[in-house]
């Protein structure tokens, strides 16, 4: 059965798309199945695979919202082991819309059910909002990784998120993990990129990756080629670092 880990954080621009694309890439490469789900209505994880979100007969919206399934919308990837359940603009209104309907938190994680015995690993990559998508990545996932970036309001927007999975795991699902934040953007250079990776890791010691996510331009690029940092970089320094990553929750 999979592990399905949602990657989120409510703050955007903190590499939580780069982070899930590149993520799924080496656990592929590992020799997993993995499935990436893309519940962000901007759709930068199915771009960022090579797929063109507008030439797409049906994405995640028409899985939520019916009348498709995860097995009608799943494609293969250029990344051998790679699948995607792509998304659209038409995810948007998918906020709006599943408020009126029953289970409204539930769509994903049900959907789901169906193909968690097909992978190894369902990676999520959620909104950088608190709306109902994002809720359901949450309620959909066994585990929950969250990449924060390495500037002084991280602390406080980490507290805040493991504030909310405490209310889904109280009110909703009980059985969801923070397997730990991945410090991202860092700079070995700077003096606040340390500071703020110690200060982390002196809060939370047990939630905190040893892998670190360098500031780096080839990560910042791939996505414009299409393509994950395996592909596009191999040998660079983001490459090596979402390797060590994969392998370190691979464990």
């Amino acid at each position: 059965m999979a592990r399905i880990i949602s990657i989120m954080n409510q703050k955007g621009g903190v590499g939580k798309t780069t982070t899930a694309v590149n993520l799924a890439s080496y656990l592929a490469k590992l020799g997993k199945r993995v499935l990436l789900v893309d519940l962000d209505p901007q759709a930068n994880a199915t771009s960022g695979v090579g797929i063109d979100y507008n030439n797409i007969p049906f994405g995640l919206y028409e899985v939520l919202m019916g009348p498709n399934s995860l097995h009608d919308v799943k494609q293969a990837t250029a990344i051998p082991n790679l699948n995607l359940v792509p998304s659209s603009q038409n995810l948007a209104g998918a906020n709006i819309e599943l408020a009126g309907h029953a289970e409204r938190e539930f769509r994903l994680h049900n959907e789901l059910e169906d193909v968690k015995y097909d992978f190894d690993y369902i990676i999520i990559d959620s909104p950088p909002s608190l709306g109902l998508l994002t809720i359901n990545g949450l309620v959909a996932a066994n585990e929950i990784l969250i990449p924060v970036q390495c500037e002084y309001y991280a602390l406080e927007g980490l507290g805040q998120l493991l504030n909310t999975v405490n209310l889904i795991k109280e009110h909703i699902k009980q059985d969801i993990q923070v397997l730990g934040a991945v410090m991202t953007m860092y700079d070995e250079r700077s003096k606040l990129s340390k500071e703020i990776f110690n200060e982390l890791y002196r809060y939370f010691p047990h939630k905190i990756f040893r892998t670190v996510i360098p500031r780096n331009a080839k990560l910042a690029e791939a996505p414009s080629f299409g393509k994950s940092i395996l592909h596009f970089d191999p040998q660079g320094g983001g490459a090596k670092a979402y390797d060590r990553l994969a392998r370190e929750i691979d464990y």
